[in-house]
C-alpha cells in the first residue's frame, strides 16, 4: 500500500485534486490509553480524480488489514439504518420473489443487521466480511459470515464448490472500501445467477459535492461515485446497471441495481437516464467541478473554529455526540482539541472508554454527556441528527442546543 501513482479503475492519470485534507489517523483506529497516543500513525488523506473516468478516489492507500482487523463500527446501534434494512429486505423479497430456494449473499455484511431480516423470512444467507469482531457478532445472532475479503477468486469458489450462485447480492456502502475496485466488481460476475441482481448502495458523489460533505473522505473510503463512474467499472466486467433508487442515506445516496450485461430482458428505467442526465448538468464529467470544491471545504473549517472561539469566549461548553469516521475527519481537519471539545458521545459501548484518533477527546456514554449538562451538542454523524436529537432531547432542560457542522455551522433552534 502506499502512494496510488494511477486510476484504481481504468488506469488515468490523477492530477486533480478535489481536497487535500491533510495527515490524518485511520478513522476507526481509535485509542485505548494515552499512554500509546505517541505511536499514532498518520497518513495523507487527498481526494483526487481520474481525468480519463473521473472516479475520484484516494492517492494513499492505507492497508486493508490496518483499517479493519478490529473494527468497532457496528451497524446495530443506529436505529434509523436498522429501519432502512428492515424496509429494504422486504422490498427485496416482493421484487425478486425471495424464498427458500433462493441464496442472499451480503458482501461486507458487518454484524448481521441486514442478514437477519431474511432469516425470519425463511430465505437462506451468507455474509462475507473482513472483520474477525462484527463476523462475530454475526454469528452469535444465527448469521453465516465468512471472515474473507471478497474478490474473484473467493466468488469463483463458493460459485463452484458451494454454496452457489446467489439470486441476490447486497453491497451497501462497501466499494468505497474497496483498494482493488476491479477485482471486486469482477467477483459480483460469477457469483451471481445469470437472472439475478446485486444492488448495491453508496453515497451519491453529486451530493458529497452540492452539500460539501467532505467529512465522508476518509482512509477507509478509497474511492467515491458518481453513477457516471461507477457505470463505467461495472461495463468492463460484463455487467450492467438497469435502475436506480434515490436515497436520503450517508446525506444522499444511489442504490443501483446491477445484472449481468447480456439481459436483453431489462431495460434502462427512467429513473436512471434521470439521474446520469442530472450529473452530467452539475458537470461531473468536468475537471473544473473538481476544483471548485476546495474553497468550500475551507469555509465550512473557518464556520467551525469560529464557532468554537467564540463559545470559549462566552464561557460555554461544548460536548460531541457520535464517534463516528466523519467526525474524526472533521474534527482533525479542523484542528480540534480537548480544549475545544471535552468530551464525545456514543452509543457504542466497543468506543467508549476510548479516545478518538488524532484529537484524543474521550469517548463517554451517551448518560456520562448527559450529567455534564453541555452548552451545545455538536453532532458529529449530521445525517442523523433527527435520531439524535430525540434520544437527547432532555438537554433542552437546561436551554442546551444541537449544532450541525456541514455544510457550515448551524445552531439549531429550541423546540
Amino acid at each position: 500500500m502506499g502512494a496510488v501513482t494511477g486510476c484504481r479503475a481504468c488506469g488515468g492519470r490523477l492530477t486533480v485534486t478535489m481536497a487535500d485534507l491533510g495527515l490524518q489517523p485511520a478513522s476507526n483506529a481509535f485509542i485505548a490509553s494515552l499512554d500509546s497516543a505517541h505511536a499514532e500513525k498518520r497518513y495523507p488523506l487527498r481526494a483526487k480524480v481520474c481525468e480519463a473516468c473521473k472516479l475520484v478516489q484516494l492517492d494513499y492507500d492505507v492497508a486493508p488489514q490496518e483499517l479493519f482487523a478490529d473494527y468497532v463500527y457496528f451497524s446495530s446501534y443506529a436505529d434509523e439504518w436498522l429501519k432502512h434494512a428492515r424496509e429494504y429486505c422486504a422490498m427485496a423479497r416482493r421484487r425478486f420473489a425471495l424464498d427458500s430456494g433462493s441464496l442472499v449473499v451480503e458482501l461486507a455484511s458487518n454484524d448481521g443487521y441486514l442478514l437477519k431480516n431474511f432469516i425470519e423470512m425463511g430465505v437462506p444467507v451468507l455474509g462475507i466480511d473482513p472483520s474477525d469482531t462484527v463476523a462475530a457478532a454475526a454469528e452469535k445472532i444465527g448469521v453465516p459470515t465468512l471472515v474473507k475479503f471478497f474478490g474473484e477468486n473467493l466468488a469463483r469458489d463458493l460459485a463452484g464448490q458451494g454454496p452457489g450462485q446467489a439470486d441476490l447480492i447486497v453491497a451497501n456502502n462497501v466499494l468505497a472500501h474497496v483498494p482493488d475496485l476491479n477485482d471486486f466488481v469482477a467477483g459480483i460476475a460469477p457469483l451471481l445467477k445469470s437472472r439475478g441482481t446485486a444492488t448495491i448502495e453508496f453515497p451519491h458523489l453529486l451530493e458529497l459535492i452540492e452539500h460539501v460533505e467532505f467529512d465522508t473522505i476518509y482512509h477507509e473510503h478509497y474511492s467515491y461515485f458518481s453513477l457516471y463512474a461507477i457505470e463505467q467499472v461495472f461495463s468492463r466486467h460484463g455487467l450492467k446497471v438497469y435502475d436506480v433508487e434515490r436515497l436520503s442515506t450517508h446525506g444522499g445516496s444511489l442504490r443501483i441495481f446491477v445484472a449481468h450485461s447480456n439481459r436483453a430482458d431489462l431495460n434502462d428505467s427512467m429513473l436512471l437516464r434521470e439521474v446520469r442526465a442530472q450529473e452530467k448538468t452539475a458537470g461531473l464529467q468536468d475537471l473544473s467541478t473538481y476544483l471548485r470544491f476546495a474553497d468550500r471545504v475551507e469555509n465550512c473549517r473557518r464556520s467551525l473554529r469560529a464557532f468554537l472561539a467564540d463559545a470559549k469566549r462566552e464561557g460555554r461548553s461544548v460536548a460531541a455526540y457520535g464517534a463516528a469516521a466523519k467526525g474524526n475527519t472533521l474534527l482533525n481537519f479542523c484542528a480540534v482539541t480537548p480544549a475545544d471539545i471535552a468530551q464525545v458521545a456514543d452509543r457504542n459501548p466497543h468506543k467508549q472508554s476510548k479516545f478518538l484518533p488524532g484529537t484524543h477527546i474521550p469517548v463517554v456514554s451517551p448518560e456520562t454527556l448527559l450529567r455534564s449538562k453541555p452548552d451545545y451538542v455538536l453532532i458529529l454523524p449530521w445525517n442523523l441528527q433527527e435520531e439524535i436529537r430525540s434520544q437527547l432531547r432532555e438537554i433542552e432542560e437546561w436551554g442546551g442546543r444541537f449544532v450541525t457542522p456541514v455544510p457550515m455551522v448551524r445552531i439549531h433552534d429550541l423546540q
